[in-house]
């Protein structure tokens, strides 16, 4: 990998990524052991909030654990910009709904801790870059120049509406959920939107691989949390519009991450042909 145009990061900003990966293990065990880690969240969660929560730190987690390994611009630029964008959001959300957080509790203040260090951090950090290039980048087709613009419009939009209109743009998930969640969520739609379009601007080949294991995640875990916590307690309805149309819209996200993740794989295979 050349590293003229996509030098290393600093180490503080590793450690950063270490102790970033530490806090969402502790996310990801609401997917894996929910049981264990609800009693400790920083708010009462349903089975399967939970469930969606520790599927998305799963992802995250994952991403993170790319930008720790590679430990350069590309493909840390990318995951920067959706750190600043969800943590950003998550805590201006949770400001606006304090009323869930029992501060008479460690969790709360820890939570408020740690994101507010992230946007700091992340946010920073890609200030101080501003004026650095992304990396050099592959060619997309046109039918990728075509499409990922949409996909980052929709999820924009999407996005927006649940921060915005959060009880009205969560009517079509499968569970009941309130606005505070509503507008959690709202945050991974428009980090995912700010990845894609940073992407669509300029496509490092490792900013595809991240962003499309990325989407895969995310789509798989979030339907798959939602079939495992159903077979224990029964209330989803499979067949009613609003549940088909989020299985829609998470597996359309799975599945454009798999064909991210293709078309990198073969602009990975033409550069070692070279």
């Amino acid at each position: 990998m050349p590293t003229s145009n996509n030098p290393p990061f600093p180490a503080a900003l590793r450690l950063f990524s270490v102790v970033v990966i530490i806090v969402l293990i502790v996310g990801a065990g609401l997917f894996f052991a929910p049981v264990l880690v609800k009693p400790r969240w920083p708010w009462a969660v349903t089975p399967f909030n939970a469930r969606f929560l520790g599927g998305f730190y799963t992802a995250e987690m994952v991403v993170m654990a790319a930008l720790l390994v590679w430990n350069r611009w590309s493909p840390g630029r990318l995951v920067l910009v959706m750190a600043f964008i969800f943590t950003a959001i998550v805590s201006v959300a949770s400001f606006i709904n304090l009323g869930y957080f029992n501060f008479e509790r460690k969790a709360p203040w820890l939570w408020f801790l740690v994101y507010l260090a992230s946007v700091a951090v992340s946010g920073l950090f890609l200030w101080r870059a501003r004026a650095r290039p992304s990396a050099k980048g592959v060619t997309l087709n046109p039918a990728w120049r075509g499409y990922m613009p949409v996909e980052s419009a929709i999820l924009g939009f999407y996005g927006v509406g649940l921060l915005l209109f959060p009880l009205t743009f969560s009517s079509i998930w499968p569970w009941p959920i309130d606005a505070f969640h509503a507008q959690v969520y709202s945050a991974i739609f428009l980090a995912g939107a700010g990845g894609i379009y940073l992407v669509w601007k300029s496509a490092p080949r490792e900013e595809l691989l991240v962003l499309g294991l990325a989407q895969f995640l995310i789509g798989l875990l979030a339907i798959l949390g939602v079939v495992i916590t159903d077979a224990a307690v029964h209330r989803i309805d499979w067949t009613a519009t609003g549940t088909l149309c989020w299985l829609a819209l998470f597996g359309g996200i799975g599945i454009s991450g798999v064909f991210k993740l293709y078309a990198a794989s073969r602009y990975f295979r033409s550069q070692s042909a070279l």
